[in-house]
């Protein structure tokens, strides 16, 4: 297998580290040397040459090959059956509706979340339940850790350059979970965007960081619901009243409460939907009156319709604890999720 990309030495692990972080290639943590034997391993598991085109960049039109994909996989420790959950989500980043540049660049500093659908989550040992935010598996610390690195070397996305974020949160080091489908009676992520149980899926998010809330004082889903649009309201008065993909991360003991009573996440994301609503005059109450001008009485909606709202199960088992993720902005950037390893929409071949 013949790689285009350049070959440095170095006399050991620790040179390794040096060379890399000197060169502004790294996050700051230590990598995994990206050894040939190491990047082809990956191209091998996922069947495709070094060379193959994943999508171009749309704003600088940078071509982006599945060998640097595979590079910037393997300094983020992931090992070859990760890197199919790379690919697609890289290739979800690249579409339109992400609008990759613009949440790369922005002073929002937010960081794309990865939430992981279907069987690959077994495969993978991913963990959708203890800390499910906060590093609960390998898989998804490294795969989520992959897509910074590639941000970083393949397009230039580092502090202070294309990445101008002011303050930035900690998913930009990782922010990847996998769903808890086995202890939910609601359809997954996934299978809400047409991708059947069967088949594994990845959904992309220019996000915020997490938001987490806290009931434990009822069993009635309504009140419980208007604890996360509680949050998701406080987000419209103190950063961004745009609508957008907000996503809600509901742990089993809350979840348990809502499914016992029959509620579905269409049930959710309807409720929510009404309930996580402000008026622009509120803004005067968080020391932004300059910008209510006469336009006080004027509603904004956190989603412009249910679906809009990602309702994600997992987290531990215990505790009446949720989260709330906000966009990064709204109504410019959308959730975007994709298949791994398969198409669904290809047309069939002809004989």
């Amino acid at each position: 297998m013949q790689l285009a990309s350049k070959v440095h030495e170095a006399d050991d692990f620790n040179a390794v580290q040096e060379m890399f972080h000197s060169q502004g290639w790294t996050d700051g943590l230590p990598i995994v040397p990206p050894t040939a034997a190491a990047v082809e391993a990956c191209l091998e598991w996922a069947m495709m040459p070094p060379d193959q085109l994943i999508g171009i960049e749309p704003v600088r039109e940078r071509p982006i090959t599945v060998e640097k994909l595979a590079v910037n996989a393997v300094m983020a420790g992931c090992l070859p059956m990760h890197f199919p959950v790379v690919i697609a989500a890289t290739t979800a980043m690249l579409q339109q509706e992400f609008l990759l540049h613009g949440a790369t660049a922005s002073t929002g500093g937010c960081a794309v979340l990865l939430v992981l659908n279907g069987p690959i989550r077994q495969e993978l040992s991913a963990n959708p339940t203890f800390n499910v935010l906060g590093g609960s598996d390998r898989a998804t610390m490294v795969i989520g850790r992959a897509l910074r690195l590639i941000l970083i070397n393949v397009l230039d996305v580092r502090p202070g350059g294309i990445d101008r974020s002011t303050i930035g949160h900690p998913g930009k080091i990782s922010y990847c979970l996998a769903e808890d489908e086995e202890d939910s009676t609601w359809l997954s992520l996934a299978e809400q965007n047409d991708i059947p149980r069967e088949v594994s899926a990845v959904t992309v998010l220019a996000a915020g960081a997490p938001r987490q809330i806290m009931n434990e004082w009822t069993t009635e889903p309504k009140e419980i619901l208007e604890t996360f649009a509680a949050e998701i309201r406080a987000n419209m008065r103190h950063y961004s009243i745009w609508p957008g993909n907000y996503a809600i991360i509901i742990p089993q003991q809350l979840r348990q409460h809502l499914q016992t009573a029959g509620w579905s996440k269409q049930d959710i994301s309807e409720f929510i939907f009404e309930r996580a609503r402000i008026h622009r005059r509120e803004w005067a109450d968080v020391g932004k009156a300059s910008v209510v001008r006469d336009r006080g009485d004027t509603v904004y909606p956190a989603m412009e319709s249910p679906e809009q709202l990602l309702v994600i199960a997992a987290g531990g088992p215990a505790g009446g604890f949720g989260a709330v993720i906000p966009p990064w902005l709204g109504h410019k950037s959308h959730a975007v999720t994709m298949a791994i390893g398969a198409c669904l929409d290809c047309e069939p071949p002809k004989f």
